[in-house]
This record gives structure tokens, sequence and C-alpha cells, in this order.
């Protein structure tokens, strides 16, 4: 069996030979970040966390009419907004599950406890919706979405 090497992918190559610099992140990118949970890569086929803050630490020239610093422009914006409807996500979850905490507040601990769980479960899809559509994201063309979906690393595929 060969040994598998991760190296960065095509469009990571890009994005670092079109950058000029380093981008700091907005309040909204980084707690959305937070609440990212932690990926097992097998085939790396997404991208983690940390590709994402890396994607969007990086600053392009506002000048440059090139097409792939368009691009590169275009994937950052579409990460942006993947990353800032997380916040969107648990804050729903969690205000639906304190809301039914409060809603039952005349009622045993053990009622309390049993609904919790399904209703932060339902809050999640309930705030990933609110979140795509808060953000714009649900209405991003679909070669956007790809471009954020790209993977920034793969395994290197030799000729034998």
């Amino acid at each position: 069996m060969a040994a598998t090497i991760v190296v960065p992918s095509d469009m990571t190559i890009v994005e670092e030979k079109m950058s000029i610099g380093k981008r700091r992140l907005g309040l909204f990118e980084s707690t959305g970040l937070l609440g990212m949970l932690p990926m097992l890569h097998i085939h790396y086929s997404k991208m983690d966390k940390g590709d994402m803050r890396s994607v969007l630490s990086k600053k392009y020239d506002p000048e440059d009419t090139r097409n792939a610093t368009e691009i590169c422009r275009r994937r950052q914006q579409a990460v942006s907004r993947s990353v800032v409807s997380q916040n969107f996500m648990w804050g729903t979850a969690w205000g639906m599950t304190g809301l039914c905490w409060w809603s039952f507040r005349r009622y045993n601990y053990q009622s309390r406890l049993v609904a919790l769980p399904f209703i932060f479960y339902g809050g999640t899809f309930v705030g990933r919706a609110l979140g795509d559509v808060i953000t714009g994201r649900n209405a991003e063309f679909a070669r956007d979405r790809f471009l954020a979906s790209l993977p920034a690393k793969v395994y290197f595929t030799g000729s034998d």
C-alpha cells in the first residue's frame, strides 16, 4: 500500500498566489468558526474550520480585475456567508430551547428534560434555514456555493 500525502488543492494555491496580505476576521465570522464542530477527514472532500479561517483571512487587491482574483473573492464571500449562518443555527436552537424551558416552568423537571433535546434538534434545522435567508445564502448562485465547498487539501495522486 502506497503512502498517502496530503497536499494543497489547486484552489488553495491560486488563493495564496493572488492574496496580498492578511485580512482581519469579523466578529460574526469568528463566532461562526467557533461554533463549527471538528471534522474527521477521510477523503478530504470538505473544508474544516481551519481551512475556512485561512480562506477568510486572505486579503485581495480590490483593483485587480483578473479572473482568478474574482473567483477567490467570490469564494471568500461564499465561505463568509456559510460561516456567519452558523451563528443563526446555534442561536435559534438555544433560543427555542430556552423558550421551551420557560414555557414548561409550571411543570416538573422530568417533562422539561423529555422535550428539550427534541426542541433543540428541531431548532438547528429552523436556525439553519433562518441563517441562510438572513445571510443571503439561499439566493446565491450554485457556482458560488460550489466554490465555497471546494476542499483546501487533497491527496496527492502521482503517476506510477
